[in-house]
């Protein structure tokens, strides 16, 4: 995991510290909406909380593995080799037990949009699945 301070910005752009921000969530807090659990998605992408996005993951998603040390190992390449620049949410949609976020994330080089598709399981948030294209920066 990448090292941050607590009192840093937290890099989910809400411009409060990591601390008062997704750092709660990171350390087993139960995000309340489907916003809060894609923002500390993100967070923990950026700083690479693995465990965290495993954790986060339903079940139906194409990237759930049990092997959870080969998944582990596969988002901590991609955490490295990628530098988060910002996050920015476009549209919310929410339901009862479903809700969909739309983001652009931008990289070096690079960004994506996403909508994401997030169910409500047990009382708990998880990230099902994301329609996304990844686009050159001009």
């Amino acid at each position: 995991m990448k090292r941050i301070s607590v009192n840093s910005e937290c890099p989910c752009g809400s411009g409060v510290k990591y601390k008062k921000c997704c750092h709660k969530f990171h350390k087993g807090a139960k995000p309340s909406s489907a916003l809060e659990l894609m923002k500390s998605r993100y967070c923990a992408y950026s700083i690479g909380n693995a465990k965290y996005i495993i954790n986060t993951t339903h079940p139906n998603n194409s990237d759930f593995s049990l092997d959870k040390k080969a998944w582990a190992e596969s988002i901590m390449e991609f955490c490295n080799s990628t530098d988060f620049l910002s996050l920015e949410i476009l549209e919310v949609e929410n339901k009862i037990d479903e809700a969909f976020v739309r983001f652009k994330a931008s990289f070096s080089n690079t960004y994506m949009i996403e909508k994401s598709r997030f169910l409500k399981v047990n009382n708990s948030w998880l990230y099902e699945s994301g329609v996304y294209n990844m686009q050159k920066e001009k």
